[in-house]
């Protein structure tokens, strides 16, 4: 895990830029000056710890800047007959782009951005992985091309910040992050999820390189379960390549429970095991629940208890190190408990990510399905079932009246209505025969799935834990998140799926490696107290602040942020206050 850096002209800001990148790859930093051109890197040694893998990393007139990990790297080498110098995953890179040029993002299963650099081409080749792991930002414009891990290392570079990307924040509003390719801040861009782009001269040119596969080849559970608990198995294995310990997160719910048990099955030993907890609020605290499955697995574990002086003292930095208004309030605990993993010398861990959009584990899916009547919709039209879908996203509580009333003189971002016109606009789905002779058709439950794989997994969960984690020089795996396993659960007729429970087959094989008090118990979700202790802490002020900022930007109605904070004292519209605080204190820190 890593941080890159480049860009197309010098610039003496580039050493302290690189700098900005030091917790992402704290192990080695290095940059190389190609004619005008110049490439950074910052790296956290996992594979190949000797300096033959260390980066910027050129051979044979090709350049290359990466920041992840390839997991099947050491099986393309046999496969596709490489030679190789190194024993590094980042060589395979090069000479795959030296066989297929463009044309090998498929062959690889792992998390990745890098680019690459063509010398004799004079050519960049840019790209990032299937899910949006490992993160791509870049500025394009006026002659100048700068890309990075970080936002702010751009805005070094730039020497001037941005302004105000109002779409963004539009975006934020409804879903706690910006979406697609939109950051906070105007021309600097984000590379979407499984897309990659080729940069010569001004020219630049992007394409998607992954599709999922829907076709339902799987009709029966007995081959369902086969294969899930097969690729899952394969998935865990395969994450734990490395010369490094690896950990794992337990918060006591199905998913990191059944990584952890399937780890501890795998590798034949005790594994290193951490969960979070709150010495107050105990309603929020699952410490119980993961010593449950611990003791089961036998793992050495480590649960860190918090407070509110701990949230507070990670407060400020959790804010910056999401660089952007993030409000996923989970960020905070996090960044506590990666940096006291970080501290104990582990550089890598599992994590459960993936598994509610997957396996239906959400409570909506239910919802939904039960107020739309399943078979009948699939024969009376698709658009009208995914309509009825988006509406009801947009208007199931009354806190999104709030939302949609709160925003002064600007239409939110529609983001269902949007996704779902952008979906069908990129074909982002394969259109393949679902049956013999049967026309494709597009199946509710997977898009339902798909739609929170994009957004709420692919753009809010999946960032936060990247910038969180490498805040403190950890990489955070995801084996749910394996491709092939994604591509086999959306191959299986979804009334197989949706069962009588929700995760209603992963439930079948954990009940294989994890105790019944487990699986059956509501999910609760990586919560914390962060309202109360907000309002306890910081008071009137919080009101303050937001008012300050919105007399400086006129962005909101004033009388509907009152109204907001006023509820979320009696633990309503809670969220919906810590997004419009999240924002204004980064406004008044980036723009006042």
């Amino acid at each position: 895990m890593c941080g890159i850096l480049g860009t197309n002209f010098l610039s003496s800001n580039f050493s302290k830029s690189l700098d900005h990148l030091n917790n992402r790859g704290p192990d080695f930093k290095s940059s190389i000056k190609i004619a005008n051109k110049e490439f950074g890197h910052t790296r956290l040694s996992i594979i190949d710890l000797d300096e033959e893998a260390n980066q910027p990393m050129i051979f044979d007139d090709i350049l290359i800047v990466f920041n992840g990990e390839i997991y099947n790297f050491q099986e393309l080498k046999i496969e596709e007959s490489l030679e190789c110098k190194t024993e590094s995953d980042t060589e395979i890179l090069i000479r795959l782009y030296q066989k297929y040029k463009e044309k090998f993002l498929n062959k690889l299963n792992g998390m990745f951005s890098f680019c690459l650099y063509d010398i004799k081409q004079d050519q960049y080749f840019c790209a990032r992985d299937r899910y949006g792991k490992k993160p791509f930002f870049y500025y394009h414009k006026n002659g100048k091309f700068i890309f990075s891990s970080s936002i702010n290392s751009i805005i070094k570079i730039l020497e001037k910040t941005p302004s105000l990307n109002k779409v963004a924040l539009s975006q934020y509003m409804q879903y706690f992050v910006a979406l697609g390719e939109n950051t906070f801040y105007n021309d600097i861009q984000a590379l979407e999820s499984s897309t990659y782009f080729i940069l010569k001269g001004e020219e630049l040119k992007k394409k998607k390189f992954y599709k999922i596969n829907t076709y339902k080849r799987i009709k029966d559970e007995k081959s369902a379960l086969e294969g899930i608990e097969d690729l899952l198995f394969k998935s865990v294995k395969s994450r734990l390549i490395g010369d490094v310990e690896v950990g794992s997160l337990l918060s006591g719910g199905i998913d990191s429970s059944l990584i952890s048990a399937l780890y501890s099955n795998i590798s034949g030993k005790k594994i290193n095991t951490f969960s979070v907890g709150y010495d107050e609020y105990k309603n929020y605290c699952e410490l119980d629940y993961a010593k449950i499955t611990a003791d089961h697995i036998n793992s050495n574990h480590n649960p860190i208890v918090i407070g509110k002086s701990d949230f507070f003292e990670y407060f400020e930095d959790t804010l910056s190190a999401l660089e952007e208004p993030h409000a996923d309030s989970a960020a905070i605990p996090l960044n506590i408990l990666t940096n006291k993993i970080h501290k104990s010398g582990i550089k890598t861990v599992l994590s459960g990510e993936g598994s509610d959009e997957l396996f239906l584990g959400y409570d909506n899916y239910s919802k939904f399905l039960s107020y739309y009547e399943f078979e009948k919709t699939l024969s009376s039209g698709q658009n009208e079932f995914l309509n009825s879908i988006i509406s009801a996203l947009q208007n199931n509580t009354k806190e999104s009246e709030y939302l949609r009333r709160i925003v002064k003189k600007q239409t939110l971002y529609n983001s269902f209505g949007e996704v779902y016109s952008d979906i069908q606009k990129k074909k982002l789905f394969k259109k393949v025969p679902t049956f013999k002779s049967e026309k494709p058709k597009k199946d509710p439950v997977d898009w339902m799935s798909y739609i929170d794989l994009k957004i709420w997994l692919g753009e809010a969960l999946l960032s936060k834990v990247d910038r969180i984690s490498m805040r403190n020089s950890l990489e955070v795996r995801t084996p749910f998140l394996d491709f092939n396993l994604v591509d086999y659960v959306f191959s299986i007729q979804s009334d197989i799926k949706i069962g009588d429970t929700n995760k209603y087959l992963l439930k079948k094989i954990a009940a294989k490696y994890i105790p019944e008090s487990i699986i059956n118990r509501t999910k609760k979700g990586f919560n914390s107290p962060f309202n109360e202790w907000i309002h306890e802490e910081y008071k009137d002020s919080i009101l303050t602040t937001i008012l300050k900022v919105n007399r400086e930007t006129n962005l909101f109605n004033e009388e509907y942020l009152k109204q907001i904070y006023s509820l979320s004292k009696n633990r309503k519209f809670k969220q919906h206050l810590w997004s419009i605080f999240v924002f204004s204190k980064w406004y008044h820190k980036t723009y006042l």
